[in-house]
């Protein structure tokens, strides 16, 4: 079983090539990224609970620079997924667009850096 979970794995992130393999990679690892803030903002909500002081200091962590730097790490996740996962819906709502697959992420690719930058 064992075994079996571990070839799933490895075949799940053996590297097939181009612009598709990327785009899956990304979209996990945004995805992730995504889930780990909501998770710590909910976290952090929560400690109002307990009390304001505690509240009001911890969220005052969230204005120390690598926080900022975290902000920054959110909006590129956010807006990748997002990106991402249009595309991924209009071409399965649009199954003669997969055709246009690379194109389409080239595409993606350039929006979410003109968005970003």
């Amino acid at each position: 079983m064992v075994t079996s979970a571990y070839q799933t794995l490895m075949e799940g992130i053996r590297y097939r090539g181009r612009e598709g393999q990327w785009s899956w990679i990304l979209h996990r690892l945004t995805g992730l990224g995504v889930f780990f803030f909501l998770a710590l903002h909910i976290f952090d909500i929560y400690l109002i609970v307990l009390g304001p002081d505690l509240f009001n200091q911890l969220a005052g962590i969230y204005h120390h620079p690598v926080a900022r730097v975290g902000h920054i790490f959110l909006f590129f996740c956010l807006l990748w997924h997002a990106l991402n996962g249009t595309r991924i819906t209009l071409l399965d709502f649009v199954p003669s667009m997969w055709k246009y697959q690379r194109q389409s992420v080239w595409v993606q690719v350039v929006l979410t850096l003109a968005i970003f930058i």
